[in-house]
């Protein structure tokens, strides 16, 4: 360990030389209340920023133990604090100056969810940030002033605003951790009453704009307000009493015109999976973790997915038990989409009409007439949500708009008008039952078991070497290959994103052998996290990379599944 003078000297010293003296000031340096590390030090202007930390020791940090006292405390406290070193970053750091990223200090963007990230660690002993700097130049000559501004002005500023108990808003930290827990208690506790899905009243849905995910404040906002039929009430452990719409175990289709926010209510307990911060609308918005977004998805990756419960007896003897294609149809990957989602455990699958492919969903009367079954390899997943349900467990929330047929599938039909949920089950019963003879139920067999599938080692480059990053929310690159996610609607942050790709390498390497089932090897990869922190996923050992945030099981699944060399066989 240095002193902070030894780093003033050494930026004096290289002040005016080629860029590649940078790499000179690697090392740990004390500034009296906290410790800079310099871990990775960037070999150009233009190359990725250098890879910093601070760390405050617990003892001046000062934050109570019952802050970070539990799992979700703590991931709510590092939240907190990643959000205030970024909004100190905005106050005193001066931003771009030179070439390339030059003077560009950042740390990982948080977005509107609470996240398990790597950009914060908290515990017993010490506060960390990790974050990045753009070390400055005038082309490849280094700026060793402005380092030193950087260093010995701006840092300690943002230090000393972000990182001290005393010097935040001990109510606003008291409240976020406390919300992240009510919020986990939420979660927790929806089985027992035998809910998928919880919607407080009050609750603010609507977001700012269709590129905006912050709360729409502007113009008229109607608070979510259950019906009465639906309203139930929890305890929470900080919070009082939450009483709202519970949405039961089940099918439940979500109805109304257009624009009533049927739609707006879906998008809410796709997000409802994560935990949101103080203020966002959706606090208590609480949807059973392991909840997926089904939509088709044209042109996407299947490999031996057993699609026969809804597509079967296609022509010229193509097997759909086993069934690949580099090039999916509509309904073919919407039907790849919810068998891949059941065999990684999902018991609750979301559907909105809107994104669905319409020969997938429902076959009428009409249609039925005119096409027999016997020429029509699609069942219509009309005629299996009830089913999934009665035989597997598995509960269905559907935005309906136009297909008034689902109503004799359902156990729960909520009608959105004018934003403001209505109950509407009774009359859609007795609406069923007039029409009840329109069309012929075409699933008469029992649905089977997910046929689990088990990666192939041959599928997956594992070279230190191999390239691998993420493009935003939509793309991860993996040697040479894209995975497109761009329909995965649940993927909510880039950072997701950067830590699933190092997770296909992490897996590749060391789970991926030929004998666990997909599922097995994500939770050997998830029970390694859980142990020893999202870290252990990165390539860059002694770096410690701030800018990864923890996906979910269904998330890594859908990437995974979407990588073009997959290969597998599947389980007997």
């Amino acid at each position: 360990m240095f002193n902070q003078e030894a780093l003033r000297t050494r930026l004096l010293n290289i002040d005016g030389r080629g860029y590649g003296a940078y790499k000179t000031i690697s090392g740990c340096y004390s500034f009296g209340k906290y410790l800079l590390f310099i871990d990775h030090v960037q070999s150009d202007p233009f190359a990725p920023p250098s890879r910093l930390r601070v760390r405050v020791d617990q003892r001046l940090a000062g934050f109570p133990p019952e802050l970070y006292a539990s799992y979700p405390r703590r991931i709510a406290l590092e939240d907190y604090l990643m959000r205030q070193f970024s909004r100190a970053i905005g106050r005193h750091a001066r931003g771009h100056r030179g070439t390339g990223k030059s003077g560009l200090i950042a740390v990982d963007r948080c977005g509107q969810e609470i996240l398990e990230r790597t950009g914060a660690v908290v515990n017993k002993e010490y506060v960390e940030i990790r974050f990045t700097v753009g070390m400055p130049a005038r082309g490849r000559t280094i700026t060793g002033h402005e380092a030193i501004r950087i260093f010995f002005e701006e840092l300690p500023n943002i230090v000393n605003e972000s990182l001290f108990y005393k010097s935040l808003d001990a109510k606003a930290i008291k409240q976020q951790v406390e919300l992240v827990e009510d919020q986990e208690f939420l979660r927790a506790h929806l089985d027992e009453k035998g809910l998928v899905a919880f919607i407080a009243n009050g609750a603010i849905l609507p977001r700012e704009s269709g590129v905006s995910d912050r709360p729409l404040t502007r113009g008229r906002v109607i608070p979510f307000q259950s019906p009465p039929e639906l309203e139930v009430s929890f305890e929470l452990p900080n919070g009082g009493t939450a009483t709202g719409m519970g949405i039961p175990r089940g099918v439940t289709l979500i109805v109304g015109g257009g624009y009533h926010g049927k739609s707006t209510l879906l998008r809410a307990l796709e997000r409802g999976v994560y935990n949101h911060i103080p203020g966002d609308g959706r606090e208590l918005v609480i949807t059973v973790g392991d909840a997926v977004k089904i939509r088709a998805e044209d042109g996407r990756y299947i490999e031996k997915v057993d699609i026969s419960a809804f597509i079967n007896n296609l022509p010229h003897g193509q097997d759909t038990r086993a069934f690949s294609t580099e090039n999916a149809s509509g309904s073919t990957s919407q039907a790849a989409n919810i068998i891949e989602a059941l065999e990684a455990g999902t018991r609750l699958l979301l559907l909105d009409e809107d994104t669905s492919a319409t020969n997938f969903m429902i076959r009428d009367g009409r249609m039925q007439e005119l096409v027999a079954k016997e020429f029509e390899p699609i069942t219509p997943f009309i005629d299996r949500v009830r089913q999934l349900y009665e035989q597997l467990g598995v509960s269905t929330i559907l935005v309906v708009g136009g297909s008034g047929d689902y109503f004799s599938v359902a156990d729960r039909v909520i009608m959105m008008q004018n934003y403001i949920p209505r109950d509407v089950t009774r009359r859609a019963r007795e609406i069923a039952l007039r029409h009840r003879h329109e069309r012929q139920v075409e699933a008469v067999d029992v649905l089977n078991k997910v046929t689990n599938r088990i990666p192939l080692p041959s599928s997956f480059i594992i070279e230190e070497r191999v390239k691998v990053k993420a493009r935003g929310t939509d793309e991860i690159v993996y040697g040479h290959l894209d995975i497109d996610l761009q329909d995965v609607e649940q993927l909510v942050d880039p950072a997701q994103l950067r830590a699933i790709a190092e997770i296909i390498r992490y897996a590749a390497k060391r789970y991926i052998n030929g004998k666990l089932t997909l599922k097995e090897v994500i939770l050997a990869v998830m029970a390694d996290i859980d142990k020893e922190g999202l870290d252990v996923i990165s390539p860059f050992k002694g770096q410690h990379p701030g800018d990864y945030a923890r996906p979910r099981v269904q998330e890594i699944a859908a990437a995974i599944n979407r990588y073009r060399r997959l290969q597998v066989r599947q389980q007997l």
